[in-house]
């Protein structure tokens, strides 16, 4: 069985503009870092011309599709009966996108179905983590 769940997921950019551009992001979850999503998206949509990725928690993107969650970088939100915001803070500013609801409950039920909520902490390394630390310590 895969470690890894990757899903394409289809953006759409939210400008000062009215019109939406659409963008191609990907969802991605690995075992090794089991409370954690990525989200990224690819050098062809990002202003600097390189693949950016976002990092944050499962636990944020559930919340969010239910209510508004978030207070840092990352905050996610509801919009309408079929759409999920994303919000991504940084010094450069703000970027949001849209993101269809039902790709995210998709994703993440394939990440349940992999790992359990409440589950994360089985899939830990805290002895490698440790050794590695102590190592480095050196």
């Amino acid at each position: 069985m895969s470690t890894v769940i990757e899903q394409a997921v289809e953006a759409r950019l939210v400008a000062s503009a009215p019109c939406m551009d659409t963008v191609p992001a990907t969802l991605r979850y690995d075992c090794d870092d089991p409370f954690a999503v990525r989200m990224a998206f690819p050098a062809p949509a990002t202003l600097e011309g390189v693949e950016v990725s976002w990092e944050f928690s499962r636990e944020l993107l559930a919340a969010g599709l239910e209510a508004p969650a978030g207070l840092g970088d990352v905050r996610v939100r509801p919009f309408g009966m079929d759409r999920t915001v994303v919000e991504f803070h940084a010094p450069e500013g703000i970027a949001m996108v849209h993101i269809r609801t039902a790709e995210v409950r998709r994703f993440l039920k394939r990440v349940q179905n992999l790992v359990p909520a409440g589950c994360e902490h089985l899939f830990l390394d805290l002895d490698g983590d440790l050794a590695a630390l102590l190592r480095d310590a050196r």
